[in-house]
């Protein structure tokens, strides 16, 4: 009797062992990243964003797809599939990082937005839906595009950042908000065209061959191969993902457990 109740506390035991590993292993945190292909995979900064969150407690879904604004995001449904997995799986805590103006801006049928009337409007019906289902929202502004101008790096994207930033400050309460759009332009200001073009998807071409527009850089639908200066290739996702995860943890200190300790910028 001794040696088969022994056998039963091993075995129990055992179990114990083997489910405690899993349990600790299962996300106990999320963070789900919105927009356009800037932060998309293939084409943008998320999935290296995502990777610098090293704790299996925490999961990462890139839900950003080429080509959206902030009004097709929502159109397509894309975001009432977001909203209903929220729903299904009402994981505690969870951050939406949000970011959107690339698309918005005019001559983009079917995803322009106007400035004054829409575009903020769409980014403060997107806050109020999260708080709704208890998640954390965090704007951030969009990131910047890399061309030069004499030497002066261009900046057509700010009006949106400032909204982006305006709608974060009128919420109630505030919402947190990254300003991407100063630090990335500020930071490809700093190392000048040359080096700017490396941060593309592909090489730069010869002199020969033409680069693509900004106007029509960001098509919906798949992320281009080309070079341009509005996508970023694996040295870029670096970059911005290293300045992004810098200023989330600055934002919202209680990601710091699940992310790596250093982003490796100076």
């Amino acid at each position: 009797m001794r040696q088969v109740w022994g056998l039963g506390l091993l075995a129990l035991a055992s179990t114990h062992a083997w489910a405690e590993p899993e349990a600790i292993r299962a996300p106990q945190a999320r963070v789900v990243l919105v927009g356009d292909s800037t932060l998309a995979t293939r084409s943008g900064y998320g999935d290296a964003l995502c990777a610098r969150f090293t704790s299996p407690a925490l999961q990462c879904l890139n839900l950003a797809r080429g080509g959206r604004s902030s009004a097709s995001f929502r159109a397509e449904g894309l975001w009432d599939a977001l909203r209903e997995r929220l729903r299904q799986e009402p994981l505690r805590p969870t951050w939406v990082l949000i970011q959107f103006g690339h698309n918005d801006q005019p001559g983009k049928p079917g995803r322009s937005t106007d400035l004054a009337t829409e575009f903020p409007v769409n980014l403060a019906r997107y806050l109020s839906e999260l708080r709704e289902l208890g998640a954390t929202p965090v704007l951030l502004t969009p990131l910047t595009r890399r061309s030069f101008r004499e030497g002066q790096l261009l900046n057509d994207l700010r009006p949106w950042a400032e909204t982006t930033l305006r709608v974060a400050a009128e919420a109630t309460p505030p919402v947190a908000a990254i300003d991407l759009n100063a630090l990335s332009h500020a930071r490809v200001q700093a190392m000048g065209e040359d080096e700017a073009d490396r941060l593309a998807m592909a090489p730069k071409p010869s002199a020969a061959e033409p680069v693509a527009s900004a106007a029509s850089a960001e098509r919906a639908g798949a992320a281009k191969s080309a070079f341009d200066r509005t996508h970023v290739g694996e040295r870029g996702a670096q970059l911005f993902s290293a300045l992004v995860l810098r200023e989330l943890l600055r934002v919202q200190p209680a990601l710091a457990p699940y992310a790596l300790s250093s982003t490796g910028l100076d």
